[in-house]
């Protein structure tokens, strides 16, 4: 039972950092002088989800691709490339933006988010292709990995705006 929650954890990573960094984000939150600022919410939900969603994510996904390529390779259901790299390396850049996202002003936070969302939005289209084309099911492709890449960059863009819409008022 542990090792299947484990493997649950590892492979469904985005599930995984957006729930922790949702959890820190209550922590900070709960730490904060009362009452909070709407403006003060918004920001803490939007650096924890930088910080984990996308930093530690991209992060997380850099080394699966490219440290294990083979394995993460099969949880796709495709077959193992030279195009792994490519997208593990891409990984790492998101991840490294959203590191340093966490902590930066709204102009790179927009950058941080815009870029990994069109990204997902792509792989989204490629995994929507594969199911109908090769009927490729396979969990990295058409489970939680397919709604992440979907609702993830819903909700990035959502707390840039949130952030952007408070910062202005």
């Amino acid at each position: 039972m542990i090792k299947n929650f484990i493997t649950f954890i590892l492979t469904n990573f985005t599930l995984t950092f957006l729930l922790i960094g949702l959890l820190c984000a209550l922590v900070s939150l709960m730490k904060k002088p009362k009452p909070l600022e709407r403006k003060v919410i918004i920001k803490a939900f939007f650096s924890y989800y930088l910080l984990f969603s996308i930093g530690v994510g991209y992060s997380y996904n850099f080394i699966c691709h490219v440290f294990f390529q083979e394995m993460a390779a099969a949880f796709i259901g495709w077959a193992n490339s030279p195009f792994q790299l490519e997208v593990g390396f891409a990984s790492l850049g998101f991840g490294v933006i959203g590191l340093i996202a966490f902590r930066a002003r709204l102009g790179f936070r927009a950058a941080a988010v815009i870029g990994p969302s069109l990204f997902c939005w792509g792989a989204a289209g490629g995994h929507i292709y594969q199911m109908i084309t090769v009927h490729n099911f396979a969990p990295g492709n058409a489970g939680i990995m397919f709604w992440s890449d979907i609702i993830l960059p819903i909700i990035g863009l959502t707390l840039l705006y949130l952030q952007y819409k408070s910062e202005k008022s």
